[in-house]
């Protein structure tokens, strides 16, 4: 879908946000000296926040650039597809995976079964473990050099499809020679990342001896700009080539024919604290759900350019809204003057707009509302230990395995790793467990939506909107990934004329 124009920022603001990238993608020595065609240069919204380790959120940035890889993959339906893994078979509570032939890691070191099981083995022990090990206890062994087992503490029916997700990349030995895991150098895909400078920069060349054949483009020039209006002058301006995250307001700024918008699985959500302060009362919780209009947040925030939200789980699901009942929920409280904090991040432009829209809504309600903005990885850690009343997130909600039951443990279980909402539900916990052990199929559809249920019946979320994706490609760029998990960006066919 094609974005059409609307309006115009005024000049001064065009003018900061191009002083912002000046020099940003001049490249560094490697880059000017190569001259077998253009190098990608990239402007995406989120520093690394852990090193770019795979095993953080990080990690998608690594697929996103085509460095680091899985042994599975997903289909367009989400179903698994090979990749480091050529087949698998499941038998119990045990599936093996045979390993692709003749790959090889940036480092020159094969790829084998024993390096399968040293990635997958850190993955599996890591404290705080990768949200899509979540509830999950597996064990990893080589059956023979080119066969690898993995084991469950319960039968997984989507093991497959967690595999796929980037936080469980297959690494070379040289990543994990440190207490944290450097991908440096160390990944099997078409790019090789050669140079990281801190939450600044990186730099990626291509990997000649790449298994799937060599890459269209000779590098990628990334760049970290957290500051949306700046990425789009970057476009405009002709120092980016891709930019990842266009902001709505700056969508209608630029030529209809460099961007893109693509409907995702990511909600905006308001998670209410349910563990203590204003929110663990229940009727307060339902008294701040019937406070949003989260069609007027959609009309004058996002400019018509997402969609207002029935549940957790938007139209990029759309099975979900055939199978969903009504939901019973507690009723509303008087706020009578109760304060709250509510937290928020920089890092994508429109949250900390939703964010004064909702405090106008809230103190119309008879809330009190104080607001805290910051930058994402300055403001998670205290999200994550219950230090707002509520917490305004854009949550992918298939983005790991491709099914929303992983989502769905990890943030509202009472173990689970990103659970804002702090809460502890018997009702949403068995719920959660449900979905997750239920087999793939119309079963599982019904067991997720029941979970999504059980959630809104607590009112520890409020789901107010699902986004898409708004992706700049200057004229000059050829293949690019336009993807609604957020996994691919630059892939071996993408390369600017």
């Amino acid at each position: 879908m094609r974005l059409p124009a609307r309006r115009l920022l005024p000049v001064t603001a065009l003018t900061a946000a191009s002083t912002l990238l000046t020099g940003c993608f001049t490249g560094d020595g490697s880059a000017a000296a190569d001259t077998e065609g253009k190098r990608v240069r990239v402007a995406m919204m989120q520093p690394p926040r852990s090193g770019l380790s795979p095993l953080s959120d990080d990690a998608f940035k690594l697929s996103r650039w085509s460095t680091a890889e899985t042994l599975v993959e997903l289909d367009a339906d989400g179903d698994p597809k090979a990749s480091l893994a050529t087949s698998w078979r499941q038998s119990g509570r045990s599936w093996s995976f045979e390993i692709r032939d003749g790959v090889t890691f940036h480092d020159g070191t094969k790829l084998d079964a024993e390096a399968v099981v040293r990635s997958l083995t850190r993955a599996a022990t890591a404290a705080p473990k990768p949200r899509i090990l979540d509830g999950v206890q597996l064990t990893v062994r080589a059956a023979d050099a080119g066969t690898v087992t993995v084991t469950t503490a319960d039968e997984d029916p989507l093991l497959p499809q967690r595999l796929s997700s980037p936080q469980l990349s297959i690494l070379a030995a040289k990543a994990y020679t440190g207490k944290t895991v450097n991908p440096v150098g160390a990944g099997t895909g078409p790019f090789e990342l050669t140079k990281v400078n801190g939450t600044s920069s990186a730099t990626l060349d291509r990997y000649d001896a790449y298994w799937g054949g060599k890459a269209a483009a000779p590098g990628i020039d990334v760049r970290f700009v957290p500051d949306g209006t700046a990425r789009a002058a970057a476009l405009r301006s002709g120092e980016a080539d891709i930019v990842e995250a266009v902001p709505v307001s700056q969508a209608a700024l630029l030529d209809e024919d460099l961007v893109t918008e693509v409907p995702m699985p990511r909600t905006n959500t308001l998670y209410l604290n349910t563990g203590n302060g204003v929110f663990a009362d229940a009727s307060l919780r339902a008294a701040a759900r019937e406070a949003i209009d989260a069609e007027s947040i959609v009309r004058g925030v996002y400019e018509g350019r997402a969609d207002v939200a029935e549940g957790l789980l938007g139209p990029a699901l759309p099975w979900a809204a055939g199978l969903r009942t009504p939901v019973t929920r507690a009723k509303a409280g008087d706020p009578a003057g109760k304060a709250i904090t509510i937290g928020t991040f920089t890092d994508r432009a429109e949250l900390p707009e939703v964010a004064a829209a909702l405090q106008q809504q809230l103190q119309k309600a008879g809330f009190e509302v104080k607001l805290e903005v910051r930058e994402y990885a300055n403001i998670e850690a205290d999200a994550l230990a219950g230090a707002f009343d509520a917490f305004i997130l854009s949550r992918a909600t298939v983005l790991d395995s491709g099914d929303p039951a992983a989502y769905l443990y990890s943030d509202f279980a009472s173990d689970g790793s990103f659970n804002i909402a702090q809460l502890d539900d018997p009702s949403v916990d068995a719920a959660v467990h449900k979905a997750a052990e239920t087999p793939t199929g119309e079963a599982r559809r019904k067991a997720v939506i029941a979970a999504e249920a059980a959630v809104l019946a607590a009112d520890a979320a409020v789901p107010m909107l699902h986004e898409r994706v708004v992706q700049g490609d200057a004229a000059g760029v050829v293949g690019a990934a336009h993807d609604p998990r957020e996994r691919e960006l630059v892939t071996a066919a993408t390369y600017v004329k």
